[in-house]
């Protein structure tokens, strides 16, 4: 039985409120329907610092001048008098504001922050009817590029801190710093190099005025003109809530939405920017058809469909799919009924398998923050692959958490959770092995793609029948642009008879497809993803795609096989549910989605042992987060692509003498690659660390020299 909370009693603007002890002012104040006006507030970035004024109150007992509520806490006896009902209060914000306007522009209407800008609102409601300042306000070089997605207008910044708070304690890089003191005070990054870290643009979010903005977004839109889109991004595993500003049919912007036991309203850079992948220059609009001879050739929609089933009906009994794990539920489980029940094709390379072994152990992410001990297995970087993890992990060690890399440091910890983040996870069944053994109070495994368990599932849902591998393969269908770009799918495509080719993009296709029929975002799509969690949430189509949605020439498709395929994701999500959902409908699948509760698990299968681990070290090749088609086609994104470079812990870089920046040679298998070393403390012994495209051709055991 848990204790009851303690609680307080007092008086806002003589409105009696009982809040739990701790409660800060602003919040309480909230609780009782009243506004405490804040800028540099923010309760996601720790504890507050009162850099503002904002939010002054009068408060008794206490000292006889204004207070700052973001400060303080409720108390027993307390009585606030806010701006509403005390003239001391009022007077202080009315000077407060006077002071902020001082030296900031009223460039409003140029502004992008104009419309939905708190320091507008708050001017309005609180400051001065005019100023009393003839002298000129001061200027500076305008706009300053921190880097290639974010503007600093240093002459509208509030000092706030926020930015550089959210850098310092959040994502902890250091890299955005206030420069001078007093009234010289600015915001710069650390010895002016470029802010390059995959948490940054979420500054231009907290920032309350438009000194920092984004370059993409700069003088696109207004206000008034815009309208916002509820869905989740479809770039990670998690699925963070996002909200997609859309301007006469085309994506501007992508914002967080603040879901609190996923995101916590924070957004990488991937998921933030990668929408310009909506206009690249390759993207396909038009079927394309192999001809002899001449290449390819755009066709009508209509010969593309008879093209796809004479390929079908030709390979039938030999046909493979290669799925991204970026599909839809509704898209995977339709053309696994069309294949598997009109063709009678069983064969699927699915992105990866997530065991449902995890069930058991059901958590939300946000439960990371508040365990004793985290256990990082894998040796992956958790940050590629799925970055807002990282976020929690991190926050979890600030509240006195303990990370570890192996099992074997588990004992006697109270709450514990395991993360398992790379190779060997057999889809997250050696996790739930542990996690069992060891009594843990919840376990995550993270996948590679998007929606690998949904895929997974639907594909499941559609048939149990057993899976066969033809040799040769008649027809090999790759889906997606994530298995078009993956070298294991492009070889694949090499033994097979024909392939044909769903992808957005011209270039990932040309050259080994005979029909390539154009595929759509995860913006441009309704239907459901499944994050890590386990959670089923809703994609909502925010922009119109130039091409037809799959499911509805999947439709079409199915009926020459006498197969019924709804072109609806609705009527799609209902059947697969009553399979792989437990029937929930698609309307209860909100804006919010709720996490399933954590069910009795089946008893973990046996895993096959660990092999053994070569003597030396072992490479952990890794796909960086800024990587794949969507990125390559973002110009602003292609400097957040990792450095050439190999990571190794400080005890195998003490035994070689090696340096954080030294050049270090590593071999395997006859082959070699000359990277630049970096030390990172919380790898283990006996494991280095390379990105794949730095890798080459390196693989398990390896050396390293100087």
């Amino acid at each position: 039985m848990r204790p009851m909370t303690e609680t307080v009693t007092l008086t806002i603007d003589g409105v009696a409120i009982e809040v739990p002890k701790g409660t800060g002012l602003v919040e309480a104040a909230l609780a009782a329907g009243i506004e405490i006006p804040v800028f540099c507030y923010e309760p996601r970035l720790g504890a507050p610092v009162g850099a503002c004024r904002m939010c002054l109150c009068e408060i008794t007992p206490g000292p006889p001048k204004p207070q700052a509520a973001c400060t303080l806490q409720a108390a027993d006896g307390m009585v606030v008098r806010t701006a509403l009902t005390s003239p001391i209060a009022a007077e202080a914000q009315n000077a407060t504001l006077e002071f902020i306007l001082v030296n900031h522009p009223l460039d409003c209407p140029v502004c992008d922050k104009g419309g939905e800008c708190p320091l507008q609102d708050l001017t309005f409601r609180y400051g001065p009817g005019n100023t009393r300042m003839t002298f000129p306000k001061r200027t500076f070089d305008k706009p300053i590029p921190i880097s290639p997605l974010i503007a600093l207008d240093r002459e509208r910044c509030i000092l706030c801190y926020r930015c550089t708070r959210f850098s310092e304690l959040v994502a902890e890089d250091g890299q955005l710093v206030a420069v001078n003191r007093g009234s010289q005070t600015q915001i710069a990054t650390f010895e002016d190099e470029p802010y390059r870290a995959p948490f940054s643009g979420n500054v231009i979010e907290l920032c309350p005025v438009g000194a920092l903005t984004s370059t993409t977004y700069r003088f696109e839109a207004r206000p008034w003109e815009i309208q916002d889109v509820p869905t989740v991004c479809g770039l990670c595993p998690v699925g963070c809530n996002v909200n997609v500003t859309t301007r006469e049919g085309k994506v501007k912007r992508v914002l967080s939405r603040n879901h609190a036991e996923i995101d916590q309203g924070w957004l990488c850079d991937k998921g933030r920017f990668a929408y310009q992948h909506l206009g690249a220059e390759d993207r396909l609009r038009d079927p394309l058809l192999r001809v002899r001879r001449r290449g390819f050739e755009e066709v009508s929609w209509e010969r593309a469909i008879d093209e796809a089933e004479q390929l079908l009906r030709g390979a039938e009994g030999r046909i493979v799919t290669a799925l991204s794990g970026s599909e839809t539920v509704e898209q995977a489980y339709a053309l696994a009924r069309l294949l598997r029940r009109g063709l009678g094709s069983h064969t699927a390379v699915l992105p990866e398998e997530v065991s449902d072994a995890l069930d058991g152990f059901r958590l939300p992410l946000s439960a990371i923050a508040d365990a004793d001990v985290i256990a990082v297995l894998g040796d992956a970087p958790v940050v590629e692959r799925a970055p807002i993890v990282e976020l929690w992990i991190k926050q979890a060690r600030r509240n006195g958490a303990r990370l570890v890399n192996s099992a074997d440091d588990l004992a006697g910890a109270e709450e514990t959770i395991l993360i398992w983040c790379g190779p060997d996870g057999g889809g997250g069944a050696r996790v739930a092995e542990i996690a069992q053994r060891i009594g843990a109070s919840g376990a995550f495994y993270l996948p590679e793609t998007a929606n690998a368990r949904g895929v997974a599932d639907a594909w499941a849902a559609a048939d149990d029948a057993e899976a066969t591998n033809p040799d040769p393969i008649g027809l090999l269908i790759v889906s997606g642009d994530e298995a078009a770009a993956n070298p294991v799918v492009r070889a694949m495509a090499e033994q097979a008879e024909k392939v044909l080719v769903i992808s957005m993009f011209h270039g990932l296709a040309a050259g080994w497809a005979d029909l390539v029929l154009p595929g759509t975002s995860y913006l441009e799509r309704d239907g459901t993803y499944v994050n890590l969690e386990g959670r089923v949430q809703r994609l909502r189509r925010a922009v119109i795609p130039p091409a037809p949605d799959e499911l509805a020439w999947i439709s079409r498709l199915a009926e020459r096989f006498g197969v019924e395929v709804s072109p609806y994701p609705s009527a799609v999500f209902e059947e697969v549910s009553a399979i792989a959902f437990g029937g929930i409908p698609f309307g209860d699948v909100g804006e919010r989605a709720a996490l399933p509760a954590a069910a009795p698990a089946p008893a973990p299968a046996e895993t096959t042992p660990e092999p053994p681990r070569p003597e030396g070290l072992r490479l952990v090749r890794y796909r960086p987060l800024f990587s794949g088609p969507a990125v390559e086609r973002t110009p602003e994104l292609k400097f957040q692509r990792p450095d050439p470079e190999v990571e190794l812990s400080e005890q195998d870089a003490s035994a070689r003498s090696i340096r954080n920046g030294d050049d270090v040679t590593v071999r395997s298998n006859g082959t070699s690659v000359t990277l630049r070393a970096r030390i990172d403390r919380e790898l283990r012994a006996g494991v280095v660390r390379i990105a794949d495209e730095h890798a080459g051709d390196l693989q398990a055991a390896v050396e390293l020299a100087k």
